[in-house]
């Protein structure tokens, strides 16, 4: 180890010192905002350290980990995704009578898991990211203590979990096994020589269970069934982070594997890949369709999401549109990330401890008794829908058009279709709340309003100047291929 490979990592090891440090720090703190506030600083912190790392490439410790623009951008977005669960998270906990420091410094664990995994060059580290990365999630899930509803959801989210770690850590085996190496760059040049053999077979087969068990974490149909139930148990909080950090750390590890280490297997993993986004969109939006529960239906929602960004994995197999095919599904992860916060704050300013306020129809009223918290919460349903003058719209315009230049004009078809059909359950939630009569009961939290009201904004503000940060996350591939 050297001093070149600790500045590789400096950031992950910046929060990795400082949520331990905040374990032993809130054991003298009373105020558990004091905790809070600890960690948006230590998450600030090392945001610029990572900004101040950016435009820098490196690789360290034996090519395992990298250094480049594709994990500056990510990190950004995790470090970003850390700050607003943060927020979400402040006034909730004492609300529901769960505020304890150790939820701070799980969040931290997790975050620094997600940011190891978009630098991973190697499947030994992959793995190891997605351990770090989903313990504390684990924990998270049960952390309502003892509400059943939360321990059953941290249990089927470890059982399931770990069964889906179980396929990736066999997919590892079988490649080394075909190609004698775990790293991303190793595995090319064994590709490339041609003299595989019987080992592509096993390459193949690896490939496919690594795709299954990120599958999972991504929330991808038929790998989704732990979805409702965990998002609908965990706080709320919890549920708002790991609909955003976690799948966005289970795409950042398939763009890298996937773009990096497989390329010569984007034929053979074609079909797969566009039977996957298919039913995962499918599936998603038909069945959100019935849910009264809004958790529940963000929760399909947030199913049939991953179906839209899995379409960009079906242009890696035209090399003319590969680069757009990763930089689309960068740009849709930004956009996701800030339309699902803003919805999910939007539902917890009206979560009641007792559990009242996640009825869809709980939202009666809204437009009329909290005006702009309903105008922020339309603007979020229609960004999941896709309509102007929204970033969901521009979102799903990049995937589609790298779609239909991978030559995959029916997935594009269906990708059109099911947004048609999501904007039935989306614009209900519009509907019920300016055109029924009630008297919803809401929270005003400082960091809870900050949070619905910038995210409403920014998904606004940037569909209309969307190719600065489709710029960016075209400058972020510079190196990954």
């Amino acid at each position: 180890m050297t001093q070149s490979d600790l500045l590789s990592i400096l950031p992950l090891l910046v929060l990795v010192v400082w949520a331990s440090a905040l374990l032993l720090v809130d054991l003298f703190l009373k105020r558990k905002g004091v905790t809070a506030l600890l960690a948006a600083f230590g998450l600030a912190l090392t945001g610029g350290l990572t900004l101040a790392q950016a435009g820098q490439e490196s690789s360290a410790f034996n090519g395992m980990v990298v250094r480049d623009g594709f994990a500056s951008f990510l990190n950004l977005l995790f470090l970003g995704t850390g700050l607003l669960g943060i927020a979400v998270a402040y006034g909730y906990l004492k609300r529901m009578g769960i505020e304890r420091g150790e939820y701070y410094s799980l969040l931290l664990f997790s975050v620094t898991g997600m940011m190891l995994m978009a630098q991973a060059a190697d499947l030994i580290v992959v793995f190891l990211a997605l351990e770090l990365l989903s313990l504390p999630l684990y924990v998270l899930a049960a952390f309502a203590r003892p509400r059943l509803d939360s321990e059953e959801s941290g249990l089927k989210y470890f059982l399931l979990g770990a069964f889906a770690t179980g396929f990736v850590v066999y997919g590892i085996t079988l490649i080394f096994g075909g190609t004698g190496t775990t790293s991303l760059a190793g595995i090319v040049a064994a590709v490339s020589s041609g003299s595989l053999g019987t080992g592509s077979l096993l390459l193949t087969i690896g490939a496919a269970l690594i795709l299954a068990g990120f599958g999972f974490k991504v929330a991808a149909v038929p790998f989704h069934m732990w979805t409702p139930d965990v998002y609908h148990g965990a706080p709320t909080s919890v549920t708002a982070f790991m609909a955003v950090g976690a799948k966005a750390a289970g795409f950042a590890a398939l763009l890298r594997v996937f773009a990096t280490a497989f390329p010569s297997l984007a034929a053979d993993l074609t079909p797969v890949l566009w039977a996957l986004a298919a039913l995962t969109m499918l599936v998603g939006n038909i069945v959100a369709i019935s849910q009264t529960n809004i958790k529940r239906m963000l929760a399909y929602s947030s199913i049939a999401h991953a179906g839209y960004i899995l379409m960009a994995f079906v242009g890696f197999g035209s090399l003319e549109v590969r680069n757009d095919a990763v930089a689309s599904a960068l740009f849709y992860l930004v956009t996701y990330a800030l339309t699902s916060f803003g919805a999910w704050s939007a539902v917890i300013s009206l979560e009641k401890p007792d559990g009242r306020g996640l009825e869809i129809n709980d939202f009666a009223g809204l437009g009329r008794k909290r005006p702009l918290l309903a105008a922020a919460m339309a603007v979020f349903m229609l960004s999941l829908t896709g309509m102007p003058p929204t970033l969901g719209l521009v979102g799903k315009f990049y995937l589609f058009r790298v779609v239909v230049e991978a030559g995959q004009i029916w997935l594009a078809i269906i990708g059109v279709l099911t947004s048609l059909i999501s904007a039935y359950y989306y614009l209900r939630v519009v509907v019920v709340m300016y055109m029924r009569e009630g008297s919803p009961e809401t929270e005003r939290e400082p960091w809870l309003d900050f949070t619905w009201f910038v995210s409403a904004v920014a998904t606004v503000a940037l569909s209309l100047v969307p190719m600065a940060l489709f710029g960016w996350a075209s400058e972020a591939l510079l190196k990954l291929f």
